[in-house]
């Protein structure tokens, strides 16, 4: 209805940038799933949709880990995993960074945060800047571990997820790990 507005005195200003890859990632599959055109979902909506379950619920996060084997040096890998250009590949649209402030873009929509660790060829762990209670506590890290023998290349993602959304977080980190490996052309 046109002048209806939704007010949640929870809500960042900005959207949460997981939450919108998680939004983007159901409606594809809803409307590849329904195999259905005449289905067709405003991104603001249904964003603003997803926000108003997500917040209501205010659950605590837990934490988990997934490893993907790649086909790549642990040099080039890292370059995706830290640099704004590799980023901008695979995690999101545009990705803008001045000193340990990145800013991640999504369609219209964008969210900071913070780089906490870098360790070349190894490691890179960021913490979103959007102002929730659990902050301090909750950070994406990437792990790029290589077999001594077999010199087979590794990489473990941690994250923080709602329990009740743990597989949707899941589904989403494989989504973007296969667009990872598309760039790099280790499918």
């Amino acid at each position: 209805t046109p002048g209806l507005r939704v007010m949640n005195p929870t809500l960042s200003p900005t959207e949460l940038p997981r939450q919108l890859m998680i939004c983007k990632y159901i409606k594809q599959n809803i409307l590849s799933i329904t195999n259905n055109l005449s289905i067709f979902l405003n991104d603001k909506v249904f964003l603003i949709y997803w926000q108003i379950l997500y917040y209501s619920k205010m659950i605590p996060k837990k934490q988990f880990s997934i490893e993907y084997d790649f086909q790549s040096s642990p040099q080039l890998l890292f370059q995706y995993l830290s640099t704004p250009s590799g980023l901008s590949e695979w995690f999101s649209d545009d990705v803008n960074s001045r000193g340990e402030k990145y800013t991640f873009f999504w369609g219209d929509s964008e969210e900071d945060a913070k780089l906490l660790s870098k360790k070349p060829y190894e490691k890179v762990k960021f913490q979103w800047m959007n102002g929730e209670e659990d902050e301090e506590d909750c950070y994406f890290e990437f792990t790029i571990q290589m077999d001594e023998i077999t010199k087979d290349v590794s990489l473990i993602v941690t994250d923080f997820s709602p329990e009740d959304e743990l597989e949707e977080s899941k589904l989403l980190w494989n989504s973007l790990i296969s667009d990872l490996k598309k760039v790099l052309g280790s499918t």
